[in-house]
């Protein structure tokens, strides 16, 4: 009887874990989407030779791992407790990278060469194209090229040795999007946004604030307010309104004007 009895225990222990199985399963399938979007965006910023399969192989990985340490008893949406682990494991995949490949490294002995031999010909900086030319490149292509070194902090504001140190220093073409007048444009932007949102109610400053910033969706964050989804985006729908009432009552109809 003793037997018995522990026998069905057994059983019932393991229908249990294979249904758990079964529910992670199904989970991680349902949010493979929310992992390709995560790494799209994450590899929107990185240099081209980065590949975006290294980042939703990572992605994946954490995801599976949420899927393992998820406890709804915590009462956080799934969805809202992956994305920082999927984003969270993808940060850690590109820490551990070489980002100075070889070939990277070797472009850089080749483009410092390349430059410190021009300026001392010409006696002036050379133009991106002259640059372009020495190396057989499309000009194009050498922007990239100068993307891609800075971005993993190769090459510096001068690749002059000491005996060049009286010559203009070379430049280095910079993505618009840091340029310092870009900069100071979205800073206003930020300025002026903070401003415009403090003429909204709390409830839409809470809506905006965790769409935006918080990255979540509208049903996520109907579960943390207590209300629908479809009552989300009608909240959502009004704060974008009064917001560009406000800046246009200040002047501003479009982030143009930055």
């Amino acid at each position: 009887m003793r037997f018995a009895m522990t026998a069905t225990a057994a059983a019932v222990e393991i229908h249990q874990e294979n249904a758990a199985v079964d529910q992670r399963d199904r989970v991680i399938l349902e949010h493979l989407p929310l992992v390709k979007a995560i790494a799209v965006r994450v590899h929107e910023s990185l240099p081209v030779h980065v590949d975006l399969d290294d980042l939703v192989h990572a992605g994946i990985l954490g995801l599976f791992d949420a899927a393992n340490k998820y406890n709804p008893d915590k009462k956080v949406a799934f969805s809202s407790y992956a994305k920082h682990r999927i984003k969270g494991a993808i940060l850690d995949s590109l820490r551990q990278l070489d980002w100075a490949s070889r070939d990277l490294r070797r472009r850089h002995k080749q483009v410092e060469a390349v430059t410190r031999d021009l300026t001392a010909e010409l006696q002036r900086t050379p133009t991106e194209e002259e640059l372009a030319d020495k190396l057989g490149v499309e000009v194009e292509r050498w922007r990239q090229m100068m993307v891609d070194l800075r971005t993993v902090g190769l090459i510096s504001a001068s690749s002059r040795g000491k005996e060049q140190e009286d010559l203009p220093a070379p430049d280095f073409p910079c993505h618009p999007e840091n340029l310092p007048d870009s900069m100071c444009a979205r800073e206003q932007l930020r300025s002026v946004l903070k401003d415009a949102m403090k003429a909204l109610p709390a409830r839409y400053q809470q809506v905006v604030a965790l769409y935006y910033a918080n990255e979540m969706t509208m049903k996520e964050i109907g579960s943390i307010m207590g209300i629908n989804e479809s009552r989300v985006s009608q909240i959502h729908k009004s704060a974008l309104e009064k917001l560009a009432a406000v800046l246009q009552n200040n002047g501003i109809y479009s982030s143009r004007a930055f």
